[in-house]
This record gives structure tokens, C-alpha cells and sequence, in this order.
């Protein structure tokens, strides 16, 4: 009897180990929050950082983390090219490498206003740095070789436009009268950063629980973020819209996209869906036709 009294002991004190065990890598797993390497572009800095909150604040966080003096114009993901289409937005995924491009060689241009439309798509980083994400091919600023991609516009015709959002720079730019000639200061990001290359997929953070292939942490602009499966509807509708942004303004605007199609959601017709687009976003005042339109690419890509 004793040998058996012993022998049940010891299964319950294994099986309570165990469960403490489970318990306390729970536990682990919870507290464990994500973490991002970062570079800041020809400056040989690197650091690992943890607790994003927003794309608005993201810049304060690097400049606190490096020390830099230098402002941060945008940011790449798993890239230190300049890519328009690796800019940090509203999902960075959980094994991103985010490249930091920093101010580099200011340029003065004059242009003649030749055309109604400069060819010129804005974006900004949400921390007051509007740049060129995009020159359409055959333009009148294609022809212009020393205006580029991610050139920070710095000011119109003497006007400072440093800190304003790139709906606000694009509506200067248009304003711009046929037949003048106006002048742009402009800032180039860094370059030569030839020597880094992003991290690769199969590093191994297992101990820290958090690399699970499609998920990536959701930046707002109001509240923490938020660890989630990326949906690939919703990915489209804001990508559409993000369009529809270009088409009708001049920008692109990820996070205002997925604002967008966040407001959307749940509504049943386009005027509920106005209403709620004015709650969230009544200070940009889009026209009713655009408003249309993203309401249809909104119920095609969440309904359809």
C-alpha cells in the first residue's frame, strides 16, 4: 500500500509540475510583445525596438532610440532601396525589417508649368513629411531627371509646406496656374546602403513565440496595436481605395484607405456610409462622387 500511496504521489506531483509548466509558457507568451529590427539608412545604426504603437508615432520612437538629429522622411519594409511599394503602413508583419530613410542633399528647381496635371502622386509619413511616392511615366516631372521618387518637399514657390499632409501639398500643386514658372526645394533621402541586406525568413525566433506566417501587427491611429490574421478582402478594398485616393487626390494613403474601408464596415448603403466617413474623416470634405465610388469598391471587395 505504501509502494502504490508513493507511487500515486509522485504521478500527482508530475502532473501538477506539468500544468505549471503549460501555465507559466502561457504566461510567457502573453507578456512576450513583438519586436522590429530597424536600420537607419548609411548611418550604421541598427537596434531592435518593441512596442509600436501608431505610423504616427513610429518616427518619434526611432529618433528616441538612436539618437539621431536627423529627421526621418519614411520607411521601407525588408528593403533599403527606395521603394514606394515597401513603405511602412498600417501591417508590418511579424518578421519585417524596417529600414529608416533619413534626409540627404537639398536641390532647388525651377519648373514651367507647361500642363495641367504635373504628373505627381503625394504621400506623407504622418509625422510631417510630405514626398513623392510616385512620377507617371511621359509626365511633364518625368522630363525633370533631378526631381525623384521619395523627394521631400520642402517648399513651393518660397511657401514652406514642411509639416503640412500631402492632401495639403497636392491641393498647392494644383492650384499652381498654367504657364508659370514655380520653384521646388526639395530634400533627397540618403542613399549607398549597398551592404545591408534585409534579414532573412528563416531566422530562428521560436523562443519568442510571435512568428506565425501571416500574421502582422495592425498600427491605428487611435488606440495600441493589435496582433491579427491579415484578411484578404479587407487588404484588397484598401487597396482599391487607396486608388480611388490617386484618382480623385492626388495622394495614396494606406492608413487613410483602411480608415476608409473600416467606416464601411457594416453599413448598408452609401449614405450610412457617408455619415460615417464624416464621423471619422469630416475634416477632408471629399466630394459626394468619391465617396460614391469608394462605398462601391468597399461592398465589392467585403460582400463580393
Amino acid at each position: 500500500n505504501n509502494a502504490f500511496l508513493k507511487k500515486r504521489k509522485s504521478e500527482q506531483v508530475k502532473e501538477r509540475n506539468r500544468k505549471d509548466r503549460i501555465e507559466r509558457e502561457k504566461e510567457k507568451n502573453i507578456k512576450c510583445p513583438p519586436f522590429f529590427f530597424i536600420a537607419v539608412i548609411n548611418a550604421s545604426i541598427f537596434s531592435k525596438i518593441v512596442s509600436l504603437n501608431t505610423k504616427y508615432n513610429n518616427y518619434t520612437i526611432l529618433l528616441y532610440y538612436f539618437g539621431s538629429t536627423q529627421s526621418i522622411m519614411f520607411c521601407t519594409l525588408n528593403t533599403h532601396k527606395i521603394d514606394m511599394n515597401k513603405l511602412l503602413g498600417v501591417q508590418i508583419g511579424l518578421e519585417d525589417f524596417i529600414f529608416a530613410h533619413v534626409k540627404g542633399i537639398k536641390k532647388e528647381v525651377e519648373v514651367f508649368k507647361s500642363e495641367d496635371s504635373l504628373g505627381l502622386t503625394i504621400t506623407d509619413n504622418g509625422n510631417g513629411c510630405a514626398f513623392i511616392k510616385k512620377i507617371k511615366a511621359g509626365s511633364l516631372i518625368d522630363q525633370i531627371k533631378v526631381i525623384c521618387v521619395g523627394d521631400h518637399i520642402e517648399s513651393i514657390n518660397g511657401k514652406s509646406v514642411a509639416g503640412y499632409r500631402h492632401y495639403e501639398v497636392a491641393k498647392n500643386l494644383k492650384e499652381l496656374k498654367k504657364g508659370q514658372t514655380f520653384t521646388l526645394k526639395l530634400i533627397e533621402p540618403m542613399k549607398s546602403f549597398e551592404i545591408i541586406e534585409p534579414r532573412s525568413k528563416s531566422g530562428n525566433f521560436a523562443e519568442e513565440k510571435i512568428c506565425r506566417g501571416r500574421e502582422t501587427l495592425r498600427l491605428r491611429a487611435k488606440g495600441s496595436a493589435t496582433v491579427e490574421e491579415m484578411v484578404n478582402v479587407e487588404e484588397k478594398a484598401t487597396k482599391k481605395v487607396d486608388d480611388l485616393l490617386e484618382m480623385y487626390m492626388g495622394i495614396r494613403d494606406l492608413e487613410l484607405a483602411a480608415t476608409m474601408v473600416e467606416a464601411g464596415k457594416g453599413k448598408n448603403n452609401p449614405d450610412e456610409f457617408a455619415i460615417a466617413l464624416d464621423e471619422a474623416l469630416g475634416d477632408f470634405a471629399f466630394p459626394d462622387e468619391f465617396v460614391f465610388d469608394v462605398w462601391g469598391a468597399i461592398g465589392d471587395n467585403l460582400k463580393g
